[in-house]
């Protein structure tokens, strides 16, 4: 599998839209990989996770064919998650010769509600009826193309926000965010799902090095860590587990010289905007 790192910040982006704090007034001056957009993860081309505000800025990048992608699986309704009114382009006169020209949505109702309305006043019949969608819950099993996708509670501030075990020739890829400490229901369900460990996880990373708090929305890697021993626990984690933070904010100052201070103290590789791993 081809995980690709489209890109990589929260719903800020770094650096944040409207600051000049000095975290991003220096990314702004060194940019490279200290420049991040909002995150999107694509898997094999076709798969992706979430579908953000910079999606097209992804496009242009990173040679993402946004018109590949023939699954998608959506976290939760927040903006920098899921921004619908780009699909209203998605066919007729607005795209011609696309890769794949059926898409399938899968996401909870508050998302879906949210697609209709961003979409309602311009999408043509044409387009929507080449876009599928499909209302999905924590603690479901999905079955599409190769792949095998297990929906998780994720403990985050929307309706039924969700987290994604996904099975593909064999491979397993976890994917943990936007999380705070994860609930026990879900690591009930991890149980149950059990091993062999997984291929790759990544782990919401919006607080850096910060602590989270009692009620928090995220993690930062001291509860990374804490996550990371209870999978390993529950054989989903093992020595050749490749291990991913992302989802940075820009309130944590997650520039390169501070990120690769955190990838030597707490072993977990930090993610960048176009960063690809094979599995």
């Amino acid at each position: 599998m081809e995980i690709k790192y489209l890109g990589t910040a929260a719903a800020e982006g770094v650096p944040a839209v409207f600051c000049n704090c000095e975290t991003c007034r220096t990314a702004r001056r060194l940019k490279g990989k200290n420049l991040r957009s909002r995150a999107q993860v694509l898997i094999d081309g076709e798969l992706s996770i979430d579908f953000p505000p910079d999606a097209y800025h992804h496009a242009l990048m990173w040679d993402a064919d946004l018109s590949a992608i023939k699954y998608l699986l959506v976290s939760h309704a927040h903006m920098d998650h899921f921004y619908a009114s780009d699909f209203v382009l998605r066919g007729q006169v607005y795209a011609h010769a696309m890769t794949s020209p059926v898409l399938d949505i899968y996401a909870n109702a508050e998302t879906l509600e949210i697609y209709r309305e961003q979409t309602r006043r311009e999408m043509h019949k044409e387009i929507a009826d080449a876009i599928r969608l499909h209302a999905i819950k924590p603690f479901e099993t999905l079955q599409f193309g190769a792949y095998t996708v297990h929906t998780l509670a994720a403990n985050h501030s929307s309706r039924e926000p969700m987290l994604f075990f996904i099975e593909k020739g064999g491979k397993r890829v976890l994917h943990l965010y936007d999380t705070g400490v994860l609930p026990a229901e879900t690591l009930e369900a991890l149980r149950a799902i059990g091993g062999p460990a997984c291929d790759l996880i990544n782990f919401d990373c919006t607080m850096v090095f910060g602590e989270s708090y009692a009620g928090a929305r995220h993690m930062g890697l001291p509860e990374d860590r804490r996550t990371l021993e209870k999978l390993t626990a529950l054989g989903l984690a093992d020595g050749h587990t490749k291990k991913v933070v992302t989802h940075f904010s820009h309130n944590n100052a997650p520039l390169e010289e501070v990120l690769a201070r955190a990838e030597a103290e707490y072993g977990f590789l930090a993610a960048y905007d176009g960063m690809t791993l094979e599995i």
